[in-house]
């Protein structure tokens, strides 16, 4: 095969639509929702059930990784992404809140395996130097999955219904299956990658963190104080993302009396506030290293900047405008998604090649944990008291996921 020169690159891209497909899939839901709660007669709290039937599967998410870990990327992560395509396409046959919950439940558990086997891929194949950028990159594909999903509902419900978005969304991931069968192969095994490149990731990775033993040490890993902040921080920080993804319609609609082209128009500009964050929060982290700062304590920095960035969040639901409320949440999605990457990649900065994808997947189990309480009692109560105690207490949250990360967080692995 010939060979390529930047072949790391390209493994980025192309895992970079897995992600788009993997948020448009978890996210078309949620814009979908107001269509289909009216069609179903399902109910704002029978809505939490269902969204919460998903964050309770994709806590397995250390289980995903742990499998990614153990048999590698290439067929592992082609597993997953072949079954949550054939699951995300079972969403347009089924009808009843108990059905939807069922598959959000089964979705969740293939689709929790998209972080850990990102933050694998940026660990296997990039040096030290560049896994921020490359763990930014791959993460605007979950805010790009998002953005699109207004879009894809609005074009399935004007043409077809809404249920076409989900066959949609489906079939593009079992489109990019093959894709991924065809390209992937760790470094050093693929036939296109050069040895200039080949050297460069390798000499550029931490000599401890490149150990590949048969298994992975479970029971040391979940000893590490280092894993468990991070999960602290991420139950603290993903709240956020429930908030958007899953009720940010709902609330458009309820509260500021958003139409579904309006919804078309508006619902999906905190998505891409959050791609941009996906780059500021690395390139904060690059720019404090130029100045002599050390690695972690540059991604406390950055998540610092995105906690007190977040603080904003607590006035979307004070704002009379309806564009400022929109305006605000775009810096929700800006503000999460800088200290978000910026924690996820801690994990490939602390941890070894072969503990990584379980690391993250176990970090994952904690942010979806948030999630999912978060959107469980925001459902019981968002009818009784409103949004605006919810979106009050999402500002306040990454403070304390921030004072976790400087207090406890070690260098050494």
């Amino acid at each position: 095969m010939a060979r390529f020169k930047s072949v790391r690159w390209t493994i980025i891209a192309l895992f970079v639509g897995a992600m788009v497909i993997n948020y448009l899939t978890r996210s078309i839901l949620g814009v979908a929702a107001p269509a289909i709660m009216t069609e179903q007669g399902i109910s704002s709290q029978q809505y939490s059930w269902i969204t919460g039937a998903f964050q309770f599967g994709i806590m397995f998410q250390p289980v995903a990784g742990y499998l990614l870990d153990l048999i590698g990327l290439k067929v592992g992560f082609t597993l997953f992404v072949a079954v949550w395509s054939l699951i995300t396409m079972g969403h347009g046959l089924v009808t009843g809140w108990f059905g939807f919950a069922a598959l959000r439940g089964a979705l969740g558990l293939v689709e929790g395996s998209a972080q850990p086997a990102g933050m694998k891929v940026v660990a296997e194949w990039f040096p030290a130097r560049e896994r921020g950028v490359a763990g930014g990159i791959y993460q605007i594909g979950a805010s790009f999955g998002a953005v699109l999903a207004p879009v894809l509902v609005a074009w399935a419900v004007f043409n077809y219904s809404w249920r076409a978005a989900f066959f949609v969304a489906g079939g593009l991931g079992l489109v990019w299956v093959v894709a991924w069968l065809a390209w992937y192969a760790p470094p050093r095994r693929h036939r296109a990658l050069s040895a200039e490149e080949r050297d460069l990731i390798l000499d550029g990775q931490e000599p401890e963190l490149a150990q590949q033993r048969r298994r992975p040490p479970l029971g040391q890993l979940l000893r590490r104080r280092n894993l468990w902040t991070i999960a602290a921080a991420r139950f603290l920080a993903d709240p956020v993302w429930g908030m958007l993804s899953l009720w940010m319609p709902l609330y458009l609609v309820q509260v500021r009396q958003f139409d579904l082209t309006q919804i078309a128009m508006f619902a999906w500009l905190p998505f891409l506030a959050a791609d941009l964050g996906c780059l500021f929060g690395p390139a904060v982290v690059a720019g404090l290293q130029r100045r002599g700062v050390d690695l972690i304590d540059a991604r406390r920095w950055a998540f610092t900047i995105g906690a007190l960035l977040m603080t904003g969040m607590m006035f979307v639901g004070t704002v009379g405008s309806p564009l400022a409320a929109v305006a605000l949440l775009c810096l929700g999605g800006f503000a999460h998604q800088t200290l978000s990457v910026t924690v996820i990649t801690m994990t490939s900065d602390l941890f070894p090649q072969d503990q990584v994808a379980t690391a993250t997947g176990v970090s994952g189990t904690a942010a979806n944990l948030g999630v999912l309480i978060f959107t469980l009692v925001l459902g019981s109560l968002v009818d009784s008291v409103g949004y605006r105690p919810f979106f009050i207490l999402l500002g306040l949250l990454d403070l304390v996921g921030a004072a976790l990360l400087w207090t406890l967080i070690r260098k050494s692995v």
